[in-house]
């Protein structure tokens, strides 16, 4: 059986090598990691005419390019959204798709989840620069929870608002029936951490109805801004590995019958 190849989508602040650095550390040679990083972020500003349906395109591009028919795909925050809206628009590619915190879930919101982003998106209307992302990193964590000190200033990161503004609004953009996910036969893996604010239990909740086969882990201690080395430990590391070991399996079951 050859090794799991695994598509990365990082979320709208750190690009995907960082991101997941310590997945890749801990699982070495084990699997062929191939970072996709964000099309929001590809030129110095937002492309004017940027959406949702860009970064799905840019990952059918990006596989087809490594002559990939069908992967494993991970995704975080915004990597985490068109994840998934891969996941409904292409089910056929993926063989598994392990989710951490993914900032929604694409299609019509409960009525939970509008609340969430209804009072982010308020609170973050008018902010720039540095003032911008101390609230939408402040916004997403339960009160009392420790957060990293910004990194320091450099082009990378000043392209950050813009890019996360501009995903923002394209989320509400995008129209995708949630009713795309029930096709997705492939195993499902959604980690969160229990000091993130409590829409990441809600959107694990409705994300467990709508798929057939998800699995839902709560780690102790994390949220949803720190450290990768925080959040890929050896239990979400072996859980991850066992999500990969058993979409080969079924996928070998599958070109055997």
């Amino acid at each position: 059986m050859s090794i799991p190849q695994v598509v990365c989508l990082p979320g709208s602040v750190a690009p995907a090598a960082q991101r997941y650095r310590p997945l890749i550390e801990a699982v070495g040679e084990a699997a062929a990691f191939h970072f996709k990083d964000l099309e929001v972020y590809s030129e110095d500003t937002p492309p004017q005419d940027y959406s949702i349906e860009m970064e799905l395109s840019g990952v059918d591009s990006f596989a087809d390019s490594l002559g990939l028919e069908r992967f494993h795909m991970v995704g975080y925050s915004g990597g985490g959204f068109c994840a998934l809206a891969y996941a409904g628009t292409r089910p056929h590619r993926l063989l598994s798709l392990a989710l951490f915190e993914p900032a929604r879930i694409p299609g019509e919101l409960t009525a939970a989840e509008r609340e969430f982003m209804d009072g982010l998106e308020r609170k973050l209307a008018g902010l720039r620069g540095p003032e911008f992302m101390a609230t939408f990193v402040r916004e997403q964590v339960k009160p009392g929870a420790k957060l990293q000190p910004p990194p320091p200033p450099n082009l990378e990161m000043r392209k950050r608002p813009a890019g996360i503004a501009a995903m923002v609004k394209a989320f509400d953009a995008y129209e995708f029936d949630r009713e795309l996910l029930r096709a997705c036969a492939f195993p499902i893996y959604y980690a969160y951490g229990d000091l993130s604010h409590d829409e990441q239990a809600v959107k694990a909740g409705v994300l467990a109805r709508l798929c057939q086969d998800v699995h839902v882990q709560r780690f102790a201690g994390v949220h949803h801004f720190v450290p990768p080395e925080e959040i890929y430990r050896p239990a979400h590391v072996a859980s991850i590995r066992r999500l990969w070991r058993t979409a080969e399996e079924r996928s070998a079951l599958e070109l055997a019958l």
